[in-house]
């Protein structure tokens, strides 16, 4: 074995005159604008991207929903399993670098019976104890580009269940939002239901004296019944919203807790989007692109090193006697030792096919890696524009809301006093009852458009 020992450092000049065969990975150049179109210019400052999810979304039970969902969802989780299943395989890619030892061991004894006077019964006891070692040489790196592959898939999956994670985000403060103001628009459905059920009782008592018409009490009843025909309705939303976000949280169909109103949720008063060059580091859907164009990157290197031919050492060393007593002395001793070289010669060019596919498959993962650059920027800017012109709506909205309840009480008063007809009351409440659901739509459509930038800008997988 002392002898088998010295042939491990003739491994080391092989090693050291070998090389890494393929290209070295280089973060592709990508032109990219110096800032984002529709960002309203302002002094440097970090970007949303960059602030954790609890900084973004202050509702208390909106950051306990997306902390349970973060660590319920399924997505999420069967990311995290894709992770563990990626390190994995880096290990069995690893272990392809080091030499493989087996050892064996084994007696023998057999007895033989007399077959002639010339050959006498015998018996024969034998024993072995054998060490075997094999060690392909990375000669041309092609186990250190597998080895490179492998850490880059694994960084993959991690950015890929980042990727997860910031969608889970997104979708559960989007659901919980899109909650809130259903049940803004069931308040404001029951209220305005039971304003005009007064004022059908109203239009009764004034019908009885004379002051009304059975028109005026049919108009009233139609109030009445377009108010409440909208209630089941919003209620079954409620119920299905409720469900969404339940199965979002990895649990079953169930009421959600409910925390502040939607005018009353926080909003940052600028939005900083900071620079495109910082998305590429921070958007996870990038960074998992890029590290799949590091895959493809050194599977070319793999593929050319099949070109060349495999060097490997291969030894047998241990102990062998016909007397066990002599099994452990000098005389039982083996050992072989060899080292094997293999030319592919002739495969009818599937080994430079091999190459030619996996420079193909790397300029597709480079194309795809630029696509994805491309549409995180039309993201980001479109979502921008979107929270611009929905805050101005919302505004807009909320000036026409209150000019309709103006509106409203004025053609009361003038009703009440023999000033107006009440298809005036009729066409006042109907205008009323729309722009306070129009209002509503308009504040989840600003806080949506938050949501939308923070996932655009790569923000929610910080923990």
């Amino acid at each position: 074995m002392k002898r088998l020992a010295r042939l491990a450092p003739l491994a080391f000049p092989f090693l050291l005159a070998g090389c890494m065969v393929g290209p070295n990975y280089k973060r592709p150049a990508v032109s990219l604008p110096p800032a984002y179109r529709g960002a309203a210019p302002a002094a440097p400052a970090p970007s949303l991207g960059n602030e954790k999810w609890w900084q973004v979304f202050k509702d208390p039970v909106l950051d306990k929903l997306i902390h349970t969902a973060l660590s319920q969802n399924y997505d999420v989780r069967i990311a995290a399993t894709r992770v563990l299943e990626a390190q994995a395989e880096l290990g069995i890619t690893r272990s392809s670098q080091f030499p493989s030892v087996s050892a064996g061991a084994g007696l023998l004894t057999q007895k033989n019976a007399k077959t002639s006077r010339v050959f006498p019964s015998y018996e024969t006891n034998a024993g072995r104890v054998s060490l075997t070692a094999i060690w392909d040489l990375d000669f041309w790196g092609k186990y250190r580009r597998e080895n490179e592959a492998a850490r880059a898939q694994l960084l993959s999956t991690v950015w890929g269940r980042r990727a997860v994670m910031t969608s889970v985000v997104a979708s559960v403060a989007s659901a919980y939002f899109q909650l809130r103001a259903l049940d803004s628009e069931l308040a404001i459905a029951r209220s305005t239901l039971a304003s005009r059920q007064d004022s059908l009782r109203l239009t009764s008592v004034l019908a009885k004296h004379g002051s009304a018409t059975a028109l005026d009490i049919s108009q009233a009843r139609q109030l009445v019944y377009a108010a409440s025909e909208s209630i089941p309705d919003i209620q079954r939303q409620i119920t299905q919203q409720e469900n969404l976000l339940t199965t979002l949280l990895g649990q079953n169909p169930g009421s959600i807790d409910r925390g502040l109103p939607l005018v009353q949720q926080p909003e940052p008063a600028t939005i900083p989007a900071g620079l495109p060059s910082e998305l590429i580091d921070r958007r996870p859907d990038i960074r998992e692109a890029e590290q799949s164009l590091i895959v493809a990157n050194a599977d070319i290197g793999v593929l050319k090193a099949s070109l060349f031919p495999d060097i490997s050492l291969t030894g047998t060393g241990g102990l062998e006697s016909n007397a066990l007593n002599r099994i452990i002395s000098g005389s039982a001793e083996n050992w072989n030792a060899a080292i094997n070289l293999t030319q592919p010669v002739f495969q009818a060019g599937e080994l430079r096919a091999g190459v030619q596919l996996a420079r193909a498959q790397w300029q597709q993962m480079l194309l795809t890696y630029r696509q994805t650059i491309l549409n995180a920027l039309e993201q980001v800017s479109s979502s921008l524009v979107a929270y611009d012109r929905d805050r101005e709506f919302r505004r807009q909205q909320q000036q026409l809301t209150l000019a309709a309840q103006e509106t409203n009480r004025l053609s009361m008063i003038l009703y009440h006093n023999g000033g107006a007809s009440y298809l005036q009351v009729l066409t006042s409440e109907t205008d009323l009852f729309a722009a306070q659901l129009n209002l509503i739509q308009a504040q989840l459509n600003e806080r949506l458009a938050l949501v939308q930038i923070y996932q655009a800008l790569g923000g929610g997988w910080q923990q």
